[in-house]
C-alpha cells in the first residue's frame, strides 16, 4: 500500500494509507488523492471508530455550516456510552463536557455570547502590548545563546501565559498551568496517568479560582463570566469551569501550532521568508497579515475540524450519510483544493483571495481567532526581526509531528542563529 510520499496513485489504485507516522509527516499528497478520487471518504480511525472525511473546499464549507450536523456527542451511539470525541484529553471524566465544542444552539448561542466579549477587536487590541511583552521576554531568554527549541521555549509558553492572563490566573500560578498543559500536549491521547492528574488539577484549580474571584472581581474573563452569571444569564459553575478549560486547551494548542508550523514553513521556504523580512524591515505590516493567513492555509494548526454527528440522513458531496454517523471536515485538505485556490501547494505570502477554513466556518468559527492571529503576527514579526538568520539545527527529515486526530504540530523545532544581545 502506498505511503503519502509515493507517486500519486492512478484512479484505479488503492487508497493511500492514512494516520500512519509517515502520513503525519506529510499528509497533503494523501489528501490530494482523496479530494480527486474519494472526496467524502469513510474510514476507520486509529481509535477504531468509523467516520466520514470531507476533503473538498466547497463540501467542507457547506458541512461546517450545516445545522443537520450536531456537535453533541450523544448523537453518536459510542459517545453516548461514555467516550469523548473532541480531542481534549480527560474532559468527560473530569466533568468538563459542557462547553462550546460539544453543544448546539440554543445553549451554544448563550455561552458563545457570554464569552465573545473577551475577544472583541477592542479587547484584543488592548491585549497587544502584553503579547509583545511576553514575546520579547521569551526571546530574551535564548537570544544570546545561539540556539533554541522554538516549540518548548517560544511557541508553547507564549499562548499559555497569554491565555492565563486573559482568564485572570495570577502570575504566581501560571507556571503550574504551564506544567499541566505540557503534560496534556505531550501525552494527549487516552486520559490516563499524568494526563488524568493534570486535567483533575486544572479542573480543581479553576473551581477554586472562581470561588476566590467572586469575592474580588477583576478585569478578566473569569470575572466577566461570574458577573454574567450573577445578572441572570444562568451560567452554572460547571459551565464556567468547562468554558475556561476549553479556552485554555483550544486557545493555546492552536497558537502553538500556528507559530511552530509557520516558522517551520518559512525556514523551508527561504525565498518567501526573505520577502517577508524585507517587508518587515520596511514597516510593511500588511504583508505580515497576509503572510499569517497564508501560513494558516498552507500548513495550519488544525488538521481536522472537531467532530460532528448527523442528526438525520443527509448527502454531502454526492455521498449519503446515515443518521448518527460521525463526520470530520479535513481543513488541511480543503485549504489546498485547486478548485478554490490557485497553485494550492505553493506558498505565496502575498496571496489575496484567501478565504481559508483554518479557523472553521459558521456557528462554530473559532472564537479566539483574533487573539491567535495577534499572537501569531507578533511572534513571527519579532522572531524574524530579532533573530534574522534563523535556521534549522537538524535535517528536516528528523523532525517529528505530534500524533493526534485534530491538531497538526511539531514536537520540537531546534534552530540555530548568530547569538544576539538581549535588551
Amino acid at each position: 500500500m502506498p505511503t503519502p510520499n509515493d507517486p500519486e496513485p492512478s484512479q484505479d489504485g488503492p487508497t493511500p494509507a492514512l494516520f500512519s507516522w509517515e502520513f503525519a509527516t506529510d499528509p497533503y499528497p494523501a489528501y490530494a488523492w482523496l479530494r480527486e478520487h474519494a472526496p467524502v471518504h469513510r474510514t476507520r480511525l486509529p481509535s477504531g471508530v468509523e467516520a466520514w472525511l470531507v476533503t473538498r473546499y466547497a463540501d467542507a464549507r457547506q458541512t461546517l455550516a450545516d445545522n443537520r450536523l450536531s456537535k453533541n456527542p450523544t448523537h453518536h451511539a459510542e459517545d453516548a456510552q461514555g467516550k469523548s470525541r473532541t480531542g481534549i484529553p480527560g474532559e468527560r471524566n473530569a466533568g468538563l463536557m459542557t462547553h462550546l465544542l460539544n453543544i448546539d444552539p440554543p445553549d451554544h448561542t448563550r455561552l458563545r455570547r457570554l464569552v465573545s466579549k473577551a475577544f472583541t477587536p477592542r479587547r484584543v487590541a488592548e491585549f497587544a502590548p502584553r503579547v509583545q511583552e511576553l514575546t520579547d521576554q521569551l526571546i530574551d531568554d535564548f537570544a544570546g545563546r545561539g540556539s533554541a527549541d522554538l516549540i518548548h521555549e517560544f511557541a508553547f509558553p507564549l499562548p499559555i501565559y497569554a491565555i492565563c492572563d486573559l482568564l485572570g490566573v495570577p502570575s504566581e500560578d501560571q507556571d503550574d498551568f504551564r506544567d499541566w498543559a505540557g503534560m496534556m500536549i505531550r501525552h494527549g491521547g487516552a486520559p490516563r496517568g499524568g494526563v488524568a492528574r493534570s486535567v483533575k488539577k486544572i479542573r480543581g484549580y479553576l473551581a477554586e479560582l472562581i470561588h476566590r474571584k467572586r469575592a474580588d472581581l477583576g478585569d478578566d474573563l473569569i470575572s466577566d463570566l461570574i458577573r454574567a452569571s450573577d445578572h441572570g444569564e444562568h451560567l452554572t459553575e460547571t459551565e464556567v469551569v468547562a468554558m475556561c478549560f476549553v479556552l485554555l486547551f483550544a486557545g493555546f494548542e492552536t497558537t502553538i501550532n500556528l507559530i511552530g508550523n509557520g516558522t517551520h514553513t518559512l525556514l523551508r521556504e527561504p525565498g518567501q521568508r526573505a520577502v517577508l523580512q524585507d517587508a518587515l524591515a520596511a514597516g510593511d505590516t500588511a504583508l505580515l497579515e497576509s503572510a499569517v493567513e497564508e501560513l494558516l492555509r498552507y500548513d495550519g494548526p488544525v488538521e481536522l475540524a472537531t467532530w460532528r454527528f448527523a442528526t438525520q440522513p443527509l448527502t454531502i458531496g454526492g455521498q449519503d450519510i446515515a443518521a448518527g454517523d460521525p463526520v470530520l471536515v479535513v481543513l488541511a485538505a480543503a485549504d489546498r483544493d485547486p478548485q478554490r485556490f490557485a497553485d494550492p501547494d505553493t506558498l505565496d505570502l502575498t496571496r489575496r483571495d484567501n478565504q481559508h477554513l483554518g479557523y472553521g466556518h459558521g456557528l462554530h468559527y473559532c472564537l479566539g481567532a483574533p487573539l491567535a492571529r495577534l499572537e501569531g503576527q507578533t511572534a513571527l514579526r519579532t522572531l524574524l526581526t530579532r533573530v534574522p538568520d534563523l535556521r534549522l539545527a537538524v535535517d528536516p527529515a528528523e523532525l517529528r509531528w505530534r500524533g493526534g486526530l485534530i491538531m497538526r504540530g511539531l514536537r520540537t523545532l531546534p534552530v540555530e542563529f548568530t547569538p544576539v544581545g538581549t535588551r
